[in-house]
């Protein structure tokens, strides 16, 4: 159905297009065929392309309907999710206010125990740090001990 109104409506729009043009030529001079014809070709195209935009403007229209029936349904799923949500935690409460009171209670019948420091294990010291380069680099001067003057491992033969 939608298909038939549609397609009525472009061939009324062509037929609005074309009389219109051609009362402007008549206005300049006689119109032969072929200038009839693309005339009315053009026309058709043009009215094709102009009830899809209607179309389209119409689709548009209908659409914030839809989308507000939406938006509606999706608030009202929140207001009971909230308002469930402010339901438990308001029983969180109370259940924490009672459990205070009897604390409180339970405290000055007793004396309070004294509170015991958790103990720490020994400092243990770090580890040493190994240098940051792993070749080992050979000394320019020998080393020897002051009272060491002479080697005892040199023979002279």
């Amino acid at each position: 159905m939608a298909n038939k109104t549609i397609k009525t409506k472009q061939k009324s729009l062509a037929t609005d297009i074309v009389a219109s043009i051609q009362t402007k030529l008549g206005e300049a001079g006689q119109a032969t065929k072929k200038m009839q014809k693309s005339i009315e070709k053009s026309a058709e195209k043009l009215a094709k392309k102009l009830t899809k935009l209607m179309a389209k403007s119409e689709k548009k229209k209908d659409k914030p309907a839809k989308s507000s029936d939406k938006k509606a349904k999706k608030q009202e799923a929140k207001a009971k999710k909230n308002a469930a949500k402010a339901e438990k935690n308001a029983k969180r409460t109370a259940n924490k206010k009672i459990a205070q009171v009897a604390l409180e209670v339970a405290d000055t019948s007793k004396p309070a125990p004294r509170p015991v420091a958790p103990r720490s294990k020994a400092a243990t010291p770090a580890p040493a740090t190994k240098p940051s380069s792993t070749r080992k680099t050979r000394s320019t001067a020998p080393v020897t001990s002051p009272a060491d003057t002479t080697s005892p491992t040199s023979v002279e033969d």
